[in-house]
């Protein structure tokens, strides 16, 4: 197996059909590559199981909720020698991701990930277009990879121990220090991908006031040691009963 793509997922059935079918075209374009696609299932309770076998992804478990305990599981069920961890709600557009895959495969790079933008901004200006425009600023300036979108070599991800599971949110930047450092001491790069940003949802902008948005991060900001708190973490783990997909 060339590359796996790792999947976390708890109760996505909603949005997973879109995110299996970009990723299999991505896949598509690659056809001299083996891949596969792993569904890490987070104790859901609904039909996300079902869903991810139905498109031809393999499903896993992980019965304890935490979002670097499950992309973790599903690296340690992968086969691929590449890796990509993508959020169950994120589109990746072809191009992207054959970058990511040429950058490994040609060791070019050992690990990255890629600017982003939201599906939708829902009459919220300043939370749907500027906090994504300050964050992708973040992420080039200072070489750091949003959750929704980040690969690696395995050996890289191995040299890092993974991510780190005692931690509720903020996960990926602790992995993208350490993931630069290796990358660092072996001779090759991390890259954050500009040209094609993944598309990721913005549902939270519909599931929280700006207030609270606002104060969930200035949270993080004031008090680092909250993401060790699952209940201060609260925002990235709890939703409001859904119908469906957010419109």
């Amino acid at each position: 197996m060339d590359y796996s793509i790792v999947l976390p997922a708890y109760n996505e059935e909603s949005y997973l059909p879109d995110t299996l079918d970009s990723l299999s075209r991505c896949m598509a374009g690659l056809p001299d590559a083996k891949g596969e696609i792993i569904v890490v299932d987070n104790n859901s309770t609904d039909r996300t199981a079902a869903v991810s076998t139905s498109k031809g992804a393999r499903v896993t478990f992980e019965k304890e909720r935490g979002i670097g305990k499950a992309r973790n599981r599903g690296a340690l069920e992968a086969s691929g020698e590449l890796l990509f961890f993508v959020d169950a709600d994120t589109i990746v557009p072809e191009k992207t991701f054959f970058e990511a895959y040429e950058l490994m495969s040609l060791g070019k790079a050992g690990a990255g990930g890629s600017i982003l933008r939201f599906d939708q901004i829902h009459g919220k200006a300043f939370l749907g277009l500027l906090l994504p425009r300050f964050w992708n600023w973040v992420s080039r300036t200072f070489k750091l990879a949003a959750g929704s979108f980040i690969f690696c070599r395995k050996d890289v991800f191995r040299a890092c121990s993974g991510f780190p599971e005692k931690l509720y949110a903020g996960e990926e930047i602790f992995f993208s220090r350490k993931a630069k450092a290796f990358c660092r001491r072996t001779g090759t790069s991390f890259r954050i991908l500009t040209e094609n940003p993944v598309v990721t949802s913005s549902r939270k902008l519909l599931w929280h006031s700006g207030p609270s948005i606002f104060l969930s991060m200035l949270l993080l900001l004031v008090f680092p040691l909250a993401i060790r708190s699952r209940k201060l973490c609260s925002f990235w783990y709890e939703r409001p009963e859904e119908g469906g997909k957010s419109s």
